[in-house]
């Protein structure tokens, strides 16, 4: 009995990626917050009450971006997030149209993280939350437990790199360049 509850444990080991891979046809990624996977979507209201799809933004390469008003590293980091989106926001890259960003932030206070956008003028269209700070919706999809935090994806909407700070986000984004 013991050795064939192993038998069948190890088949569903084995047999259990192929069976994933041949249901979504074996060339999409699985979803998933790694490298390489298909970035798990985002559908949030924003800071005017409008609802935005991360999924709408198909074709270009995005940052999704994890910040928060109060966060210190975060208000740090975002000139370069802001330097990069005004240097790469119409180029053309190997695998999308163009460069936004995707704020995602973990407030709980709407007046702040309004104030915080305009005072760093993080002028891209695409800033949500659901105001629940660290139980934020999409902060427990990504488990993302510090801030700031960051996935780049493709126009398809695969992760191409995660957490890029400083002078690696414009790197990676040139080595992205058509």
């Amino acid at each position: 009995m013991k050795k064939k509850l192993l038998i069948a444990v190890f088949a569903c080991i084995i047999l259990l990626p192929v069976a994933v891979m041949a249901s979504n046809g074996g060339d999409e990624p699985a979803v998933g917050i790694n490298i390489g996977n298909k970035a798990p979507n985002i559908i949030e209201e924003g800071i005017n009450g409008e609802t935005y799809d991360l999924s709408q933004l198909s074709g270009k390469l995005v940052l999704i971006d994890f910040w928060a008003s109060w966060c210190s590293p975060c208000r740090v980091e975002n000139p370069t997030v802001v330097a990069a989106y005004k240097n790469f926001k119409d180029k053309e890259f190997k695998n999308g149209k163009g460069f936004t960003i995707f704020s995602v932030s973990l407030d709980k206070n709407k007046a702040s993280w309004k104030a915080a956008i305009e005072k760093d003028k993080l002028t891209w269209p695409y800033h949500v939350s659901d105001l629940k700070g660290w139980y934020a919706k999409y902060a427990m999809v990504y488990r993302v437990n510090s801030i700031p935090a960051n996935f780049l994806i493709d126009g398809n909407g695969v992760i191409l790199a995660k957490n890029l700070r400083g002078p690696a986000l414009e790197q990676v984004l040139q080595q992205l360049l058509k």
